[in-house]
């Protein structure tokens, strides 16, 4: 009876996550400059989230000029017209609230979460910083983050252990001129040449009210909130449009196997392909393998080279969804006094396995549940909310796609996955990539031979 009734909660449970549907009530406007605006309300708590997206990430630099959109990323923070150096943080903190943000290669991101009686002094800040940032900036402002921004490279990239690994793989998989090839934090050689009209002809091209949308969600008045938006942004001049991205879809149709040496260690093995686009046919299912393979410890690859073999520390696999192509990266660090040949002959065996043969239902319903797991976590904050609303209305032109986003999802089944892994993980389309300790090249993956990181 207790097999019985287990049985039961897990066809409810499944018939559950299948029929829910997904409730963001929004309203949207544009200013007369172009700016998007969303609004959601939720009074759940007296709290407010300001989320802004900019529709410029590293992938909209050019070669030779790496590194300022993120590099915008620390100057946004360091005072406009109105707001001198160092108010930015001290105003919204006095009052209760707290502020981030974040690039990568298609967008540029800032927040600020307040109590709801801050919204106004957010909404001036973020104002301020767009339609004046410009007005106080030097050349000391610039270099003063120019070397906090290195600074953060030699922390994350050079200094940090396997640091470097993702930098080599994305040069390797993308080519020449590619908005993908290079790192979202720029090069060193690139942030030392940029000069001050550089800077601020990017800011100019790209920080205007016709490139970004906000997001407000929480405890708000629509009315009241639109009123304010438009007090404090509607004065802003539009700029001129933004020259499409160029979106040129690579192909890699050979395998690229390269070493290099870190101060690490234990020898880590990386393979990566290029993949579906976000929201493209063949991202969710990659997106559901990655998780079958090593989302978990009852995944494959965590069982066989973790717990069976032994011969893995960890394992893990993403699906890393992109505007315009994507990566799907499988990462396994070897255990002490094994190679990484060992590890790459175990992870072929078990992708030729997903290719010869579907995962069964219950592993893509786990991973399903993963998923869903994730993606109603997101839901339970407002900041997330305002998130995946300029998410959808920049990758989509509609805030709304919660629920069409989700069903992507429920729409696979297993032999979808054989399929799409056939399609994208060739073994003559890829890179496989060994980090090993100095001095221990024999611990890389056969064929695999040296490279510099330098200049990278």
């Amino acid at each position: 009876m207790r097999k019985i009734f287990f049985l039961m909660l897990i066809i409810s449970a499944a018939m559950f996550a299948q029929s829910v549907r997904i409730s963001v009530p929004y309203e949207r406007f544009t200013l007369k400059n172009g700016l998007n605006v969303i609004l959601h309300v939720d009074r759940t708590t007296p709290t407010v989230t300001v989320n802004t997206w900019y529709h410029v990430g590293s992938g909209y630099e050019k070669p030779g000029r790496t590194g300022f959109a993120h590099l915008f990323e620390h100057l946004m923070f360091e005072g406009s017209k109105n707001v001198p150096e160092g108010k930015f943080d001290e105003w919204l903190e006095a009052a209760g609230g707290n502020n981030n943000g974040s690039t990568n290669n298609d967008r540029t991101n800032y927040y600020e979460d307040i109590p709801s009686n801050a919204l106004e002094l957010a909404l001036f800040l973020d104002s301020d910083r767009l339609g004046y940032l410009l007005d106080p900036m030097t050349e000391e402002t610039v270099n003063g983050q120019r070397d906090v921004v290195k600074n953060e490279r030699r922390q994350s990239y050079e200094n940090r252990p396997y640091g470097m690994a993702d930098i080599m793989i994305d040069d390797a998989l993308f080519p020449q001129g590619h908005p993908y090839r290079w790192p979202t934090i720029g090069s060193m050689a690139d942030l030392s040449a940029a000069s001050l009209e550089d800077v601020k002809e990017f800011f100019r091209t790209y920080y205007i009210p016709n490139n970004s949308s906000l997001s407000i969600a929480g405890d708000i008045d629509i009315a009241k909130t639109k009123a304010l938006v438009e007090k404090w942004f509607n004065e802003i001049p539009a700029g001129k449009p933004v020259q499409p991205q160029e979106r040129t879809i690579p192909v890699l149709n050979e395998e690229k196997r390269m070493t290099i040496e870190d101060r690490v260690q234990l020898p880590r093995l990386f393979m990566a392909w290029i993949s579906p686009a976000s929201l493209t046919p063949g991202d969710a299912e990659l997106d559901l393998l990655s998780s079958v393979l090593a989302g978990g410890k009852n995944s494959r690859l965590y069982k066989k080279l973790v717990y069976d073999l032994q011969i893995a520390q960890d394992v893990s696999a993403y699906q890393q969804s992109q505007r315009i192509i994507s990566e799907f990266v499988v990462v396994a660090t070897a255990r002490a006094g094994h190679t990484l040949a060992e590890l790459e002959t175990a992870i072929q065996e078990e992708i030729a396995k997903v290719k010869n043969e579907a995962p069964t239902k219950r592993e893509l319903d786990r991973a399903r549940n993963q998923y869903e797991a994730s993606f109603l976590n997101r839901l339970e904050s407002i900041n997330g909310k305002a998130d995946l609303l300029n998410n959808y209305l920049y990758s989509t032109g509609n805030p709304d796609y919660f629920n069409e986003d989700l069903a992507r999802y429920y729409a696979v089944d297993p032999q979808d996955v054989t399929t799409i892994a056939n399609t994208y993980l060739k073994d003559n389309g890829r890179v496989v990539l060994s980090v090993v300790p100095k001095g221990k090249i024999e611990l890389a993956a056969q064929n695999s031979p040296v490279v510099s990181t330098e200049g990278k």
